[in-house]
């Protein structure tokens, strides 16, 4: 089986990357298991180490339009795309025309290329919770189901949601095997902090346990709909192997969701570093952060995830515990709990 993965050198890519070769097959759409001969990552960064010795790795580096233009991305075997690249909501606020260039353009040469093969390889659209938002004229159900209309309140959120309908036009047409998951904000993210305007979701936590300094631009109260790093790979790779019985109707599937407040995850922070790392924690409002996090759902139910076998985290404390674990060299802070 040949799987393509744009993005697939950031973070999540990574992780996918690294669960797909550790499983060896996949059953694809309800199809019987095949092994995994050849895993593309596209992306402008390079692999570290262990992926570029592995020998089922090609890594292809160039900005998406131009390797859209090579026979070599999207190849006559390929059976999986998972569509993961994306420029993030604070860019896409910031600039329209690189959210349009990297979101709408690249996600429709993409599927134009697949279609071209004319097999109707399975295609897993990386969407966002961001599809959702609230105004006073509009605002949101108390709870946000795999049906309640999307109503966007950013240029990221849109070009997402224009995203799912291609990939859903593309599906109806038998072009395409489209699986369109709408992934919840992922935290605790390692590295460094993105352009998103929930990357402070993940630097609360992370900057504090290595000692550094972090602002947290909105209200304690806050409430956010968060997921961690496995659970999100789990629904990725769950979307792949779903026949199209089990995946149902065209449109997206909301992956689980933990509800938790932003000083709920500062107390998590607290009970595993204790007073020394919350102290380093600015609480200095930005409106321009608060009026994109607030806007979108806190509280999302996953029916069509949960039957598919997919679940939320059960804590925050227990996301905070998974990061700490998996990134020991980048926690200085003595820690109360491990």
């Amino acid at each position: 089986m040949n799987i393509l993965i744009t993005g697939g050198c950031g973070f999540l890519g990574l992780r996918l990357a690294r669960a797909l070769l550790a499983h060896g097959a996949l059953s694809l759409a309800g199809a019987a298991p095949q092994p995994i001969a050849r895993l593309v990552l596209a992306d402008r960064f390079a692999p570290p180490a262990d992926l570029v010795a592995d020998p089922r790795v090609v890594h292809l580096a160039g900005d998406l339009h131009a390797l859209l233009a090579s026979a070599e991305l999207v190849k006559a075997d390929t059976a999986l795309v998972f569509h993961l690249a994306a420029a993030v909501s604070g860019e896409c606020e910031a600039d329209l025309d690189l959210g349009l260039h990297s979101n709408l353009d690249a996600t429709l040469g993409l599927l134009q290329a697949c279609r071209r093969l004319g097999t109707a390889p399975v295609f897993v659209f990386s969407s966002s919770v961001a599809v959702f938002g609230s105004t006073s004229e509009q605002p949101l159900p108390a709870v946000i189901e795999d049906h309640t209309l999307p109503t966007p309140q950013n240029s990221y959120g849109i070009q997402k949601f224009i995203g799912e309908q291609l990939v859903t036009d593309f599906s109806r047409r038998g072009l395409v095997q489209g699986r369109n998951v709408r992934l919840m904000t992922v935290a605790v993210r390692p590295g460094k902090p993105n352009a998103a305007a929930s990357s402070f979701l993940s630097g609360m936590l992370r900057e504090p346990l290595a000692g550094q300094r972090a602002n947290v631009p909105v209200a304690a109260d806050t409430l956010v709909a968060l997921s961690s790093p496995t659970r999100t790979v789990q629904g990725l790779l769950r979307a792949a192997q779903a026949s199209a019985a089990e995946w149902g109707a065209r449109t997206a599937v909301n992956l689980p969701a933990l509800t938790t407040s932003v000083g709920a995850m500062a107390q998590a922070l607290a009970d595993i570093a204790g007073p020394a790392a919350t102290a380093l924690l600015d609480w200095v409002p930005d409106t321009r952060v608060a009026a994109i996090v607030t806007a979108w759902p806190s509280r999302v139910h996953s029916a069509r995830a949960n039957a598919l076998g997919l679940l939320a985290d059960a804590s925050f404390n227990d996301i905070l515990h998974e990061y700490v674990q998996e990134n020991p060299a980048a926690v200085q802070l003595p820690l109360l709990e491990t």
